[in-house]
């Protein structure tokens, strides 16, 4: 397909290198000089383009805009009718980015994580996820979600993944103090999370660990009866308010 991208953050471009090598032609804006740079020399498939130049020979275009800076850049813009625009913009919901990109066809809210650069990854989508699933599938699985409100509930629970990645840097710092190689010992608990929820889920898994008196039941009753769950289910409620 003939794909373009205004923005090219830090997941603009994980999503452009999770594209590489499939037969699209690919047009990114210059936003960021040092990332669009990088992707043009990684792969040959890619090219930079004026913003307008992007609307104009694209089938697919993917907005990697700040929400409060993209009407005044995209009001400066001439969109084809037939264009599909998908939106990374987080805070914005189908009827927004209709109102920013007619008379285009608001395809999609799209809300991919880094690691779509290599594929495997959970994409949270509102919209035509056909159209989705025909670009990043099956290397990558959308999750369609019914309207702007589970979209939300969605943003606000995928936020536990900062907190299970601080958790997992504090158990691999104080084991690394224990062992002889650090980096290994990090590995192993990445693997060890990553695979364990990749093959149950997350309630069969605690079950699974819960052997009376063994190590994952003392130390989760210990970090419960220090507040975990309260103080997780009260951040996910000031993150929804």
């Amino acid at each position: 397909m003939k794909l373009g991208f205004i923005g090219t953050g830090v997941i603009a471009s994980a999503v452009v290198r999770g594209l590489a090598g499939q037969g699209h032609e690919i047009r990114i804006s210059a936003r960021s000089r040092a990332r669009s740079a990088a992707l043009v020399s990684e792969m040959p498939e890619v090219q930079i383009a004026d913003l307008q130049d992007i609307l104009d020979h694209s089938e697919v275009v993917f907005l990697g805009l700040m929400l409060d800076t993209a009407p005044e850049i995209l009001a400066a813009l001439s969109f084809p009718a037939g264009l599909q625009v998908v939106s990374f913009m987080a805070g914005a919901d189908l009827e927004q980015l209709a109102t920013l990109v007619a008379p285009a066809r608001a395809a999609a809210v799209m809300m991919p994580f880094p690691g779509i650069a290599t594929g495997a990854s959970a994409i949270m989508a509102l919209g035509d996820t056909a159209l989705l699933n025909q670009i990043f599938a099956p290397r990558n699985t959308v999750f369609g979600l019914r309207d702007a409100a589970e979209l939300d509930a969605y943003l606000c629970a995928q936020a536990v993944l900062s907190p299970v990645a601080r958790l997992t840097a504090d158990a691999a710092e104080w084991l690394g103090t224990r062992v002889s190689d650090p980096a290994q010992g990090e590995a192993f608990l990445r693997m060890l999370i990553s695979t364990s929820l990749g093959q149950t889920g997350a309630a069969d898994l605690v079950e699974a660990l819960n052997t009376p008196g063994g190590y994952n039941q003392r130390l989760r009753q210990h970090m419960e009866a220090a507040g975990m769950g309260a103080d997780l289910t009260a951040g996910l409620g000031k993150l929804e308010r």
